[in-house]
């Protein structure tokens, strides 16, 4: 199951995200900003395909939450001016589901599942004949006289997208001819997404208010357009309106985002580790009890955003806070060449 947290700068969708995400998101790979890579690779792919006058091959994308699979899917959607279906992992619960989808597309469309890694294994093995050779075997009966029938499927491409990519079983992920992953986003980009969606949304926004909100957006669309939709009622409330940067500032400090993007628990790990363990190590159960958070979440949520910008090491003793984190905190960092004496 997926950890989610209830929190501002978390990368998993939130109730308050989904009315929006339809009119922010991208038509067409032109419009779509950041991921360069993955977008010069789609558009040969893309343009292959129809010049042979074949489905694009089935893709896989992989990346932390909030980083564009779901717009990207639509994107490729409308380039092959194809219908997007759309499902997820866990909503496929039985054969006859799967079933209803498959037969229900037409020749062009694209499949859309999300959350891929939760299909269950005899769902995946309905799927591989699908994907293959587009042909979907149903069994017709029970016991001695059950027999296999083969229904041809129209052509169409899977788009795959999945936050956890090891969890894919090997199988399944050799059957997607191309597979991408998603990084996360500059600051540059993050500012030019900002200032597009506040063009659409009519929010009255200058440079200085875009760039002050992408610094703290963690390298994550979702997590930015959210902060402006927050920072947006803070300026109608107490700015006329206007995003500037200092408006920007003051609602984010009252949201309790941090220059860095940090929330309030990212703190609180931080700072229990350097002052309650000397900087550590500390081992995860220890950490969980002494911030009241349960492990898992500790690991799944907390963790990897700290991990990944360099403020907490993960060690076979346990976490240890880095010195950036010490200067983040506005700690003085203990002198380590000696031993510490227990």
């Amino acid at each position: 199951m997926e950890k989610t947290v209830d929190r501002v700068v978390e990368g998993n969708p939130r109730e308050e995200d989904l009315p929006l995400d339809g009119t922010l998101r991208p038509r067409r790979l032109d419009e779509y900003i950041g991921q360069e890579k993955v977008k010069e690779n789609l558009k040969v792919f893309i343009e292959a395909a129809r010049l042979r006058s074949q489905p694009l091959d089935h893709v896989l994308f992989h990346g932390h939450p909030g980083l564009g699979k779901t717009s990207l899917a639509s994107v490729i959607s409308n380039e092959l001016q194809g219908n997007l279906r759309t499902t997820s992992g866990p909503v496929i619960e039985r054969a006859g589901d799967l079933a209803a989808i498959l037969t229900n597309l037409t020749a062009g469309d694209v499949l859309f599942i999300d959350e891929i890694h939760r299909l269950n294994h005899v769902i995946e093995e309905i799927l591989y004949p699908a994907m293959e050779d587009f042909q979907l075997d149903i069994i017709i009966g029970q016991g001695p006289s059950a027999r296999t029938i083969k229904l041809d499927l129209p052509p169409f491409t899977l788009i795959g997208a999945t936050t956890r990519a090891g969890l894919l079983s090997p199988p399944l992920r050799d059957r997607f001819g191309v597979t991408l992953r998603l990084e996360f986003y500059k600051v540059p980009e993050l500012k030019e997404i900002l200032l597009r969606s506040a063009q659409i949304l009519h929010i009255a926004m200058d440079d200085g208010g875009a760039l002050e909100i992408a610094q703290r957006s963690r390298g994550t669309p979702r997590i930015a357009n959210r902060l402006l939709k927050r920072v947006r009622d803070y300026a109608e409330v107490r700015a006329d309106g206007k995003i500037t940067r200092p408006v920007a500032d003051l609602a984010l400090k009252m949201l309790d985002v941090d220059a860095k993007g940090f929330d309030r628990m990212d703190r609180k790990i931080l700072a229990t580790i350097i002052e309650k363990y000397d900087g550590g190590p500390v081992g995860i159960e220890t950490l969980s009890a002494a911030v009241s958070e349960e492990k898992d979440t500790l690991e799944d949520v907390y963790e990897p955003y700290l991990i990944q910008e360099g403020y907490l090491s993960k060690t076979p003793r346990g976490r240890l806070a880095t010195r950036l984190a010490y200067e983040h905190l506005g700690v003085a960092r203990p002198f380590r060449g000696q031993m510490r004496m227990f």
